[in-house]
């Protein structure tokens, strides 16, 4: 029996890797189909989770639901319209005027390298930097055919992107009234034992994490923009908004974010970029070890490692969206599992009780 048994647990384990990865394939497949309406339906389905905050404030009040969602989406959409009149003009801007620079900062770049194979060459110090020169060479080609081709392409980009945003706002409009009801008959086809866990895990999940995050993300940018300001950076407000961006991305972002921005300091003034670097690093440590655990908490309760695994499998899934609710969807699974373990233990515990008494 026992021979049986280890068997049959050693065939489990050996096909759940294959089986895991035939499902990852097969869904990064459909996304590659449907990668648009699923993006849209993400985005929107965020949108809802984070607005349904502020809706459920208004129906304390004794406002209707419906009142309550028009009150919000028109609320929200002032200040965002607001943000975009005021800072949009100036990121734009600054993003021109970054990509027409990298050119020469790189091509300034070769020449200090060029100059350093020089000086070591006097001093009889074998150094080979031609290699480096020339894929920098190649690169500065490159990243100018990459700028004339898109630049070709924006004015449809552009239009693409506000008829999405404007699909966004009306199906998180809809999500918001009739959201409910559609995921309780989403929810009433699962076992009661797997659904109501699921419905409270993802909630949760959802809610917690992407509320965390852009607060984490709008801390970032108000308390960089100003430093780097101070600090004579150029483009200060684009760097702050990159670093913000990249803290929604878990684990990995920030490092990401930090990263870019000191490379580009780095191809202009070398010793500006160790300065914007320990700024940036000093505020994300504040941001890691004091703000995070207060508005975050450990909601998902995921190993590091696992956290890790499951950003990684979110790319390869679905590029910068995987990247996104990896996290959140991950820690959905781990807390219905662990609702429907303890469900299990008391029920355990309950018959053992009876059992005994009787």
């Amino acid at each position: 029996m026992r021979r049986s048994t280890s068997l049959q647990n050693l065939l489990i384990y050996g096909l759940s890797g294959p089986i895991i990865a035939l499902n990852v394939w097969l869904l990064s497949v459909l996304f590659s189909y449907f990668q648009n309406p699923i993006t849209i339906l993400s985005i929107a389905a965020i949108l809802a989770f984070l607005l349904n905050y502020p809706v459920q404030f208004f129906e304390k009040v004794r406002i209707s639901r419906t009142t309550s969602v028009i009150i919000v989406l028109i609320i929200t959409l002032t200040l965002l319209t607001m943000i975009a009149v005021i800072f949009v003009p100036l990121v734009i801007e600054q993003t021109v005027q970054l990509l027409n620079k990298i050119p020469d900062w790189l091509a300034s770049s070769q020449n200090n390298l060029e100059t350093l194979q020089t000086l070591s060459e006097k001093k009889g110090i074998q150094i080979d930097l031609s290699l480096v020169t020339d894929q920098i060479s190649a690169g500065v080609e490159n990243l100018v055919q990459q700028i004339a081709s898109s630049a070709v392409g924006f004015a449809g980009t552009l239009l693409s992107g506000i008829l999405n945003i404007v699909l966004v706002i009306v199906l998180a409009f809809y999500m918001l009234l009739y959201g409910d009801q559609v995921w309780s008959s989403f929810i009433q086809l699962m076992p009661s034992n797997i659904g109501i866990p699921f419905s409270k895990s993802l909630q949760s999940n959802f809610q917690n994490f992407f509320l965390g995050q852009l607060l984490l993300a709008f801390l970032m940018v108000l308390t960089l923009a100003p430093t780097f300001m101070f600090m004579g950076v150029p483009f200060a407000l684009l760097f702050a908004i990159i670093i913000g961006i990249s803290e929604l991305i878990p684990f990995v972002g920030a490092t990401l974010g930090i990263g870019l921005v000191t490379i580009l300091v780095l191809l202009q003034n070398l010793w500006l970029a160790f300065p914007v670097a320990t700024a940036a690093i000093i505020m994300q440590q504040i941001k890691d070890n004091l703000l995070a655990p207060k508005l975050l908490g450990n909601f998902t309760g995921l190993n590091p490692l696992w956290i890790f695994i499951s950003i990684l499998m979110g790319f390869e899934i679905a590029g910068l969206l995987g990247t996104l609710v990896a996290v959140p969807i991950a820690g959905t699974i781990k807390g219905t599992f662990d609702a429907i373990k303890k469900t299990k233990y008391a029920d355990y515990v309950s018959q053992y009780t009876v059992a005994n008494d009787t």
